[in-house]
């Protein structure tokens, strides 16, 4: 193990093959429901883009990863990277943060049914729940430092940059919010200040509760062979 891996829990691991599963089974699904719901109008190129332009995608996608390689223990240094704590603790942020919105803003705009409404609940609330109760329930805390709060705002900040800039050059926005020729560009800037905020708050709260089952239970430490 990398040294900086906290180790699973009993059990962790086939944990982690649950929550990939899951992950994997959601996003499948909204793939197949936007492609094949749109292929009259976007057609699958212009679907599979929005679909990638997503962030409850990439959000998705983060948690399929990091939990399907924590349940094959891979050593690869993707899998070292995403094994470190502040790594597991920033794809829990976004799932949840994603979860959230997606409970009180964007689930008002429309209405999903039938095989729609399956992938839109795996996604938005099976994924971050399933995926929230391994990291609180599978894995060490203690380690979480405030310098990850800024490091775990790259990600919404980059995709933040990114669907407004397609936004502009493609005349869509996948989130009204963010959509300059809708709102503005002044209305966007604030809209997409508040959006960093809620991460930023979502990770000081995430800091809290790490903190909060270290000193409760404490880190479970790495195994060291013994010597000799």
């Amino acid at each position: 193990m990398a040294p900086d891996e906290p180790d699973l829990r009993p059990g962790g691991r086939r944990f982690a093959a649950l929550v990939a599963g899951v992950a994997a089974a959601a996003l499948v699904l909204r793939y197949v429901v936007l492609v094949v719901g749109t292929r009259d109008t976007l057609g699958p190129l212009r679907a599979t883009a929005r679909y990638f332009s997503e962030f409850s995608v990439l959000s998705g996608g983060l948690v399929a990863l990091t939990a399907g390689l924590a349940a094959t223990a891979s050593q690869r240094p993707l899998a070292r990277l995403l094994a470190r704590p502040a790594a597991r603790a920033g794809v829990g942020l976004y799932s949840v943060v994603t979860g959230g919105a997606y409970f009180l803003v964007l689930r008002h705009l429309w209405r999903p049914r039938g095989l729609q409404w399956w992938a839109e609940a795996g996604l938005h609330y099976a994924v971050p729940i399933f995926y929230l109760v391994w990291w609180t329930c599978s894995l060490g805390h203690g380690q979480l430092q405030r310098r990850h709060v800024l490091l775990w705002l790259l990600v919404p900040l980059a995709h933040l940059v990114w669907t407004i800039a397609l936004g502009v050059q493609a005349g869509e926005c996948p989130y009204p919010f963010l959509d300059v020729g809708a709102l503005g560009v002044a209305a966007v800037a604030r809209n997409a200040l508040l959006v960093l905020g809620v991460f930023a708050a979502g990770g000081l709260a995430a800091l809290r509760v790490d903190r909060a089952f270290a000193r409760r239970e404490g880190p479970i430490r790495p195994r060291v062979a013994a010597s000799r």
